[in-house]
């Protein structure tokens, strides 16, 4: 669904068992070029939407007003830990990340994938890894066909890391304005055991000094940041900084909300929308 006057798409869904449908942010981010348009687009997005929920990137230039006047709230979601590249790797990483990837770079060797797309198989059984180890489930759980499509974005980046002859690592990025974003990582259980995500990562870094102003590591799994998480401590060692991320929602129906929300679930759900909670388990 596009949304003609801030210039952002949003994915439009059918209501299970209805007629109805919301509408989404592309995950895991949403981008729009005019934040203050945006709440009259969701205003006329009332006639084809019961609702709508999004989380903004962590570089967009809305204000906390533009958030306030276009959602019913917008609450800090999680942060994302950032790097400022106005200076050389080696000034910011932490000292342990460099010796671990000055290790890791001596087991695997890392380098720049121009065809993503042709490393499909390759990010498939990676990615399947990934999955077993954490049990990854719902939106998370990408299909074959959606991570062709994603592997076939303008402006994706992919790192690849080998190990002899055996691809046991793929670090993916876009490139988008002044910023690469972190997409998604995954490695083999030898890639993991030499420690190859500190060689893409380190590798990543040179790579877009002077490319790019920020690059976006992203946030760690959930609604916030655990001081003792391990993704956090290993995002925490190649960043500069953090910036948040908001979570937003608005109700653009609210008396075919309620309804959908009463005869679908009967306790009470901090989850939006309601009639949606324990569908993407």
């Amino acid at each position: 669904m596009h949304l003609p006057r801030s210039d952002g798409w949003l994915l439009k869904r059918e209501i299970r068992g209805t007629t109805d449908h919301d509408a989404m942010g592309p995950y895991p981010r949403f981008f729009c070029h005019d934040w203050s348009a945006l709440a009259a687009d969701l205003t006329d997005l009332a006639r084809d939407a019961v609702s709508v929920v999004l989380v903004t990137e962590p570089f967009a230039s809305a204000r906390h007003v533009d958030l306030e006047r276009a959602f019913d709230s917008a609450i800090q979601f999680k942060d994302h830990f950032v790097a400022e590249l106005d200076q050389p790797p080696e000034a910011f990483v932490t000292a342990s990340h460099r010796a671990r990837a000055r290790r890791a770079l001596r087991a695997v060797r890392v380098d720049l994938y121009e065809q993503p797309v042709q490393r499909l198989d390759d990010w498939v059984r990676l990615y399947a890894t990934l999955v077993e180890r954490h049990s990854i489930t719902g939106l998370r759980a990408f299909s074959r066909d959606a991570f062709a499509r994603q592997l076939s974005v303008p402006g994706l980046v992919m790192f690849r890391a080998m190990a002899g002859d055996e691809v046991v690592g793929l670090d993916l990025w876009y490139e988008q304005g002044d910023v690469a974003y972190g997409h998604l990582a995954a490695f083999s259980e030898t890639g993991y055991r030499l420690a190859a995500s500190y060689a893409t990562k380190w590798t990543m870094l040179h790579h877009f000094t002077g490319r790019v102003r920020w690059v976006d590591l992203g946030g760690t799994a959930g609604g916030g940041e655990r001081g003792n998480d391990g993704l956090a401590a290993f995002k925490r060692g190649w960043s500069t900084g953090k910036r948040p991320a908001y979570l937003c929602r608005r109700i653009l129906q609210p008396g075919r909300y309620a309804a959908l929300s009463s005869s679908r679930i009967g306790h009470a759900t901090s989850y939006f929308p309601a009639y949606r909670d324990g569908e993407f388990l």
